[in-house]
């Protein structure tokens, strides 16, 4: 974008950017169905996922890139320009790169997604940057997420930065963990707990498989211990237990690990 591009919004106080900065809080992304997707490379993830963008915010002087400004105007997305110092204002970052857009929530119940034959099962996930952590494990694994009796909103911005994208492409639904293991049916269901003897990677994987993580201060509930198989991740010094997404990704991996080695048993 050229230099002496036309700032259509100077003031902190239009309508447009009042309604972007109401969409950090949740209950206001729930009632209007929309979030913010701050970031070029994130932006252009959801435009390419197709996700619907009612308009994008750029800020000329920031220097954004241009890729996300093609994208959406060959999509036929708005542009908006705004001045630096409105943009401050809608940014939550502490390193901001002129590029914001506000998106259309998608539906994210489990008849939505197309699970495939491994899942991440996140439990009582509370905090935002490890929920977007497990999305971009799963990506990078193809497996689907479902959040089970989430308490993150999905479409929290700091979802969607930890992310880095991948919100917008894996399968992802929020669900109650009773309709989640009535869904999941005869799927392997593997615990990721403490308190297990068997080392995760002693469990058969290689058929179609869900992995339970819990919450980062209470764990896995008693419920899916009771449906699951119950796997350690091996720990030497005084630590009890890993990060949430670390967790999620080591299983996960292991998942893969052993379908590269041996077959898929037949069913």
């Amino acid at each position: 974008m050229s230099d002496d591009a036309v700032v259509a919004i100077t003031s902190a106080s239009n309508p447009t950017v009042k309604e972007v900065v109401a969409l950090r809080r949740r209950r206001h992304r729930s009632t209007t169905g929309r979030f913010v997707v701050e970031g070029a490379r994130e932006t252009l993830r959801a435009i390419e996922a197709g996700v619907q963008i009612e308009r994008l915010l750029v800020a000329p002087a920031v220097a954004p890139p241009d890729e996300p400004i093609v994208a959406a105007t060959a999509h036929r997305i708005p542009v908006v320009t705004v001045s630096a110092k409105v943009f401050a204002k809608l940014s939550a970052r502490e390193r901001p790169d002129g590029i914001l857009s506000v998106a259309v929530a998608f539906p994210t119940d489990l008849a939505a997604i197309d699970a495939g034959d491994l899942v991440l099962v996140a439990e009582g996930i509370e905090k935002p940057g490890n929920l977007g952590a497990m999305l971009r494990t799963a990506e990078g694994v193809g497996a689907a997420v479902v959040a089970a009796d989430g308490i993150v909103d999905p479409f929290n911005p700091n979802v969607v930065r930890a992310s880095q994208g991948s919100l917008f492409t894996v399968p992802l639904a929020t669900a109650r963990t009773e309709d989640t293991i009535r869904w999941l049916g005869d799927t392997t269901v593997v615990v990721a707990t403490p308190e297990a003897s068997i080392d995760y990677w002693d469990v058969d994987m290689r058929g179609p498989t869900a992995v339970v993580v819990g919450s980062e201060h209470r764990g896995v509930s008693e419920t899916w211990r009771t449906v699951g198989t119950k796997v350690r991740i091996p720990m030497v010094g005084s630590g009890d237990s890993l990060n949430a997404s670390i967790a999620a990704a080591l299983v996960l991996y292991e998942a893969v690990r052993q379908r590269r080695v041996t077959p898929t048993p037949a069913s």
